[in-house]
């Protein structure tokens, strides 16, 4: 995208942190919703199909948390480096123009 359409947007401050963050954050929801909706199914074959699709939805965040802990973007097992990170993030966000 143009560098000067970014800026008036806001999308030049769009990092891979924020887009994978973005990103685990709709799996982790994914998960969640397929959780729910296996255990409220009630034909066997619709709830065969939703747990396929938790599995899969599970396998998606544990590549999008590998992929990101592999580059930095996100610390799960050291909460104070994660809590810095996200610290980091919020003045990112705050310092975006509206």
């Amino acid at each position: 995208m143009n560098p000067i359409i970014e800026y008036i947007t806001g999308t030049n401050t769009l990092t891979d942190e924020v887009i994978a963050m973005d990103f685990l954050n709709n799996a982790k929801s994914g998960v969640r919703n397929y959780a729910m909706a296996v255990t409220e199914c009630v034909t066997p074959e619709i709830k065969t199909v939703l747990a396929k699709q938790l599995e899969e939805a599970i396998e998606s965040h544990e590549q999008i948390m590998n992929y990101m802990m592999k580059r930095g973007l996100y610390h799960p097992y050291q909460v104070n480096e994660q809590i810095q990170l996200d610290l980091q993030n919020i003045q990112t966000a705050m310092n975006i123009p509206s």
